[in-house]
């Protein structure tokens, strides 16, 4: 099954066998958020950057929590706004440190990364609604942010979907689409420029070839399940389009996009599915397959030497 994956990946899934790590679903949400803070304080800390800053938005279910990282120079400098993975159930601002710290540094941009509500405390739409705010925030708040006014939206996994639910939103609201059952201020319609994808869990369905050949390399079809049962709740929100884009109608009005796949991962041919989608309706798009990488594998600098590729390529399409 694993045939043809890089060597670092494949150190990284024959350590997580060393270690007996079980599925996510069948350790839990406490266990597996108190092993990411664990993990997360004993990192290598990521590169250094000019700054940091921690600060609080407004959102609908109240301050949204964000930190702020700024490259070297004086600005003004553009925005990228970033959402984190971990299945909507897991994941922080700490878990995806180093990751936005190589993306400022190679974007030369500002990043804003979003602590959003998680489920399943918060079931969708909370993580759609603290993003899209805080993505509002960051287009209304450009002298705050020493912003030139461009804006991306990026985002891993789970973070990706959002990326991919933020920019629709906007485009949308921008055609004057107003959908029920997810709260977002009447004037807010921030301006994107680009969004870009990381191995998104967008489009994926349980009989894909991709979720039945790869069950196992870091996601397990269970996990897959859990995760949806804890953000989801039912089979009628997974369809709403806020909650997986693949599921919109007309995709023709949001930003230019990058997607990004990895080879072996379950979540592969969702994200084809959606580049095609979007290529279908119009859309600027450069898709990037890495062949021979596992779920993931953009957050794992300290082990894997294509991830800071990956976030390089991904900054490079950044305005």
């Amino acid at each position: 099954m694993d045939e043809g994956i890089h060597p670092d990946a494949r150190a990284v899934l024959e350590r997580r066998r060393s270690l007996g790590l079980t599925p996510v679903h069948e350790q839990g949400r406490h266990r597996v958020r108190l092993l990411e803070r664990l993990t997360s304080r004993i990192g290598d800390g990521g590169p250094e950057v000019a700054a940091t800053t921690d600060l609080t938005v407004p959102g609908p279910g109240g301050r949204v929590p964000v930190r702020a990282y700024r490259p070297e120079g004086e600005g003004p400098y553009p925005t990228v706004v970033y959402l984190h993975g971990g299945g909507f159930v897991f994941g922080s601002i700490a878990s995806h440190d180093a990751l936005c710290r190589t993306l400022a540094n190679a974007s030369d941009s500002v990043v804003l990364s979003v602590d959003y509500r998680l489920a399943p405390e918060h079931p969708f739409p909370a993580a759609v609604e603290d993003a899209y705010a805080a993505t509002a925030w960051a287009a209304d708040n450009p002298d705050t942010l020493r912003s030139t006014g461009d804006l991306s939206v990026v985002g891993d996994s789970a973070g990706g979907t959002l990326a991919a639910a933020v920019a629709l939103v906007a485009a949308e609201r921008a055609a004057g689409v107003e959908r029920d059952g997810v709260t977002v201020a009447a004037d807010a319609v921030p301006d994107i420029d680009h969004q870009a994808l990381l191995y998104p869990s967008v489009g994926v369905a349980e009989r894909q070839a991709s979720v039945e050949a790869y069950d196992g390399l870091v996601l397990t079809r269970e996990d897959l399940e859990w995760f949806g049962d804890c953000y989801y709740g039912d089979d009628a929100t997974r369809r709403h389009p806020y909650a997986d884009p693949i599921h919109a109608d007309d995709l023709s009005g949001v930003a230019p996009t990058t997607v990004l796949t990895a080879g072996f991962d379950p979540l592969r041919d969702g994200g084809r599915a959606y580049a095609a989608r979007l290529v279908e309706a119009g859309v600027d798009t450069a898709f990037v397959e890495y062949e021979d990488m596992i779920h993931g594998f953009a957050t794992d600098l300290e082990r894997i030497g294509r991830a800071r590729e990956a976030v390089e390529r991904v900054a490079a399409d950044l305005p």
